[in-house]
């Protein structure tokens, strides 16, 4: 993580937050580029910061309409909801596109240790599975550790309910025994597959998420359990108690369902046909409510383009904010933009999907140029916090307007780990969000649109 910042004026109002002296380079001084841009940071930092009202419209969105599963009635809700209230901000061309989407429904679940004793076992179903047969399944489990371990096992693995009780590096390995744990577990005739939760946090508390199954092997039943669980179970094995589970899950896929993508814009000045389009994904998982991922995002995006509007800072290009849909489990919302809107005119894809934590970093794919161009603002943004400008970019929904040849963007935070403590579990509520630090985002995206669009040809 990045040094903290020794430079420090601290004053005891909620609109003022730290000050980092810029420290500019000799080429930005060249290009003028404080002249130019730090009154426009400024401006935009001290708005964004007046009040909690971006904090109080991300708590609206996450309690009124709850768990926003694709599919669900709380989602489309909520976005229709979006789309009004873009309206009622004064922005243009409000929209809804329609979306098809997946519809799986959790249904209930539990389960529960029968040998050596009696104990509930906290568990969530994963996005796509399966369900058990209507009395459950009760079977011995055979706990391993990856997938090296589980093939040394390989024929003790019938009949049984297999544990991955991975350990937790970092999310793109964790992830890996969730999308897949249920393949690997099936082709050896395990009945179901319970896997410990992608999260680093040892809370006693499950995280849910999408997993996928192979055509070509049985489909099972595939869960997640907490840490403390899987260790559990874990040393009653190793103990040689051999413990029995009956595990209980009506999860179901049903029909494909219809959802939208909504969007509103501010019209550009001078090349109101050139698009920078920016934005979150509207949809969760169905248990919390989705603050971090990615209600955050979503409103911090909107209040942006919301801010520039408001301060009358008109940009030449028309910027739109974008709700994506079906990020979580089916990426179909950035799929259905790339296909209604591939042939406008995008400058830049922007995507904030990372969490409302102290800003970190701004990742950029494009030309060379406007790289170089974008890098030398790194100074500027130290009035806000300190941000990092770097090459490469991620972005699930924006992901196929960018594979097409259009420059991508991605917002980061410095979340210190804590992302994943409350990643897809009951637990991303807005009470996890700091005010300051949602306003601190706001700011740094509303600045860099508003520099990009002036600087880009």
């Amino acid at each position: 993580m990045q040094a903290k910042i020794l430079f420090c004026l601290i004053i005891m109002t909620f609109s003022t937050q730290l000050y980092i002296p810029p420290v500019y380079s000799q080429k930005a001084k060249e290009n003028n580029l404080e002249k130019k841009y730090s009154p426009v940071i400024k401006k935009i930092y001290t708005a964004a910061m007046k009040d909690s009202s971006a904090w109080e419209r991300l708590a609206y969105f996450c309690d009124i309409f709850g768990p926003r599963l694709s599919g669900s009635e709380n989602c489309n809700n909520a976005i229709k909801w979006a789309y009004a209230q873009m309206q009622k901000d004064g922005l243009q061309n409000a929209r809804l596109d329609s979306v098809m989407v997946p519809h799986w429904v959790r249904g209930n679940e539990y389960c529960n240790l029968t040998k050596p004793r009696k104990a509930k076992i906290a568990m969530l179903s994963l996005g796509g599975s399966v369900s058990t047969p209507p009395e459950g399944i009760t079977a011995p489990v055979i706990v391993v550790k990856d997938y090296k371990e589980l093939k040394t096992v390989a024929s003790k693995v019938k009949g049984k309910i297999v544990v991955f009780n991975e350990v937790y590096e970092n999310y793109g390995q964790a992830v890996e025994y969730r999308i897949w744990g249920a393949v690997h577990a099936a082709e050896l005739g395990a009945l179901a597959c319970l896997i410990r939760s992608v999260t680093p946090a040892i809370i006693k508390q499950p995280h849910t998420g999408v997993m996928l199954y192979n055509d070509t092997v049985i489909r099972i039943p595939h869960a997640a359990i907490t840490y403390e669980d899987a260790a559990m179970l874990n040393r009653l094995q190793d103990e040689g108690f051999n413990p029995v589970v009956h595990l209980y899950m009506e999860a179901k896929t049903l029909p494909d369902t219809l959802s939208f993508n909504v969007m509103s814009e501010i019209t550009g000045s001078e090349k109101p046909n050139e698009i920078i389009a920016i934005g979150g994904h509207s949809d969760s998982w169905d248990v919390g409510e989705g603050a971090h991922d990615d209600a955050g995002g979503c409103i911090a995006t909107w209040e942006a383009v919301k801010l520039l509007k408001q301060l009358g800072l008109k940009t030449k290009r028309t910027i739109r904010t974008v709700m994506w849909v079906n990020e979580e489990n089916g990426t179909r919302g950035g799929k259905a933009y790339y296909e209604q809107h591939k042939n406008e005119n995008h400058k830049l894809m922007f995507e904030f999907d990372a969490g409302i934590f102290p800003p970190g970093s701004f990742g950029y794919n494009g030309p060379d140029s406007i790289f170089n161009k974008i890098n030398e603002l790194e100074p500027l943004f130290r009035i806000i916090d300190s941000i990092k400008i770097n090459r490469g970019y991620w972005g699930v929904d924006i992901g196929p307007m960018v594979k097409s040849g259009v420059p991508g963007m991605n917002f980061n935070t410095r979340d210190n780990g804590k992302y994943f403590w409350y990643h897809h579990c009951e637990t991303d509520t807005p009470d996890k969000v700091d005010p300051k630090d949602l306003n601190k985002c706001i700011a740094a995206i509303a600045a860099m649109i508003y520099i990009y669009d002036d600087m880009i040809n």
